[in-house]
């Protein structure tokens, strides 16, 4: 045993729920960000504007996203260079093979073939023909192996939760918003949750308006402690900054879930606001601005999650709007303060609780 672990320690192979749960999963939250994402923006750009170009770019970004999920696990693992090549062709055949549940089957089957790649890495004189071997075959076989059912699984589960928002928009625009948006605060990729369970429809904006909640929240409410620089950076970037401060003083997140237990149900029930553009979006708030991006982009080009889930193109109104903006932008900015008012009354929050470091 000890010799095992010994070999594992020299491999860099790490069994933890921080290197799989967290780095792994939200390097593949990046790896999607720069293919699926970035290239369903501007195919949808391409789209409007009537810019063939910009439409074959987004399409031929948007296609290796399997390859771009697996390389960037592959770099969070911190696998050698042979290993992390040949995960290409492991993301690719994963993704295409999982369906609807591309994201979660590459995110599985990356992270093994990848531990299977470090273990050979350098043990043999043929290093440059056994580790791509081992690392691609392992992984494409187990993309044969288990993919379909891992994306069967997947999507019946964000079907389940699709069909729950719509039966009870209510009570699951409270769950998804709370729950994404506290995800996205936490060391864990919601954007990746989201892709991973197909999250669209009302269950999409319903997430939209919990990591809005979180993002605009946390940016309003401590702008007295970091200013212009705290505003942009938590706003549009991540209220993942605030989270030493959230074990210093857990209570200071009590104003963002509250908020975001608000307006998901005023997403689900009042507006109706639904993201049906690419899944991801759902999980990324006002990062960049892609949740409402992909506010936009389902309205006027859904994406083939949505569609399957029976989403068709709109032309959005002037209701519609309103709700995006009082859902993602006024509504938090306005809400999370006056609750954190009255924590600070309590005495539960002081000047210096949310000061970034």
């Amino acid at each position: 045993m000890e010799k095992f672990r010994a070999f594992l320690k020299r491999k860099n192979i790490v069994f933890s729920g921080r290197r799989y749960g967290i780095d792994a999963l939200g390097a593949m939250a990046q790896g999607l960000f720069c293919s699926l994402l970035i290239g369903t923006i501007i195919k949808t750009l391409g789209a409007q504007l009537g810019v063939r170009m910009l439409t074959d770019i987004g399409a031929y970004a948007m296609a290796v996203s399997g390859p771009a999920m697996a390389v960037a696990i592959g770099y969070a693992l911190q696998a050698p260079p042979m290993v992390l090549f040949s995960l290409a062709a492991v993301g690719w055949a994963s993704n295409a093979e999982g369906g609807a549940g591309g994201p979660l089957a590459v995110l599985i089957i990356a992270i093994i073939a990848a531990e299977c790649g470090k273990a050979v890495s350098k043990e043999t004189k043929v290093d440059l023909l056994v580790t791509p071997a081992v690392t691609i075959v392992v992984g494409v076989a187990l993309a044969k192996l288990i993919a379909p059912p891992i994306g069967t699984v997947a999507s019946a589960f964000g079907i389940m939760i699709d069909r729950a928002t719509k039966l009870q928009p209510f009570w699951m625009g409270i769950a998804v918003s709370v729950l994404v948006g506290v995800a996205l605060t936490l060391p864990i990729s919601s954007a990746a949750i989201c892709s991973v369970l197909q999250l669209t429809g009302l269950a999409g904006g319903a997430a939209v308006a919990g990591c809005c909640a979180q993002m605009v929240g946390f940016a309003v409410m401590s702008f007295k402690e970091n200013r212009w620089g705290g505003l942009v950076s938590q706003g549009l970037g991540t209220s993942m900054l605030q989270m030493p401060n959230i074990i210093r003083n857990p209570r200071v997140w009590i104003a963002p879930i509250v908020c975001s237990a608000v307006t998901g149900p005023l997403a689900t029930c009042v507006f109706h606001l639904e993201m049906n553009g690419a899944p991801i979006n759902s999980g990324m708030g006002t990062c960049g601005l892609c949740g409402q991006i992909g506010v936009w982009t389902g309205w006027v080009s859904p994406s083939a999650e949505a569609v399957a889930k029976g989403a068709a193109a709109i032309q959005p109104g002037a209701l519609d709007w309103l709700g995006l903006v009082l859902i993602c932008f006024v509504l938090p900015a306005v809400l999370c303060p006056a609750f954190n008012a009255v924590c600070r009354k309590l005495g539960w929050v002081k000047d210096g609780d949310l000061t970034l470091s």
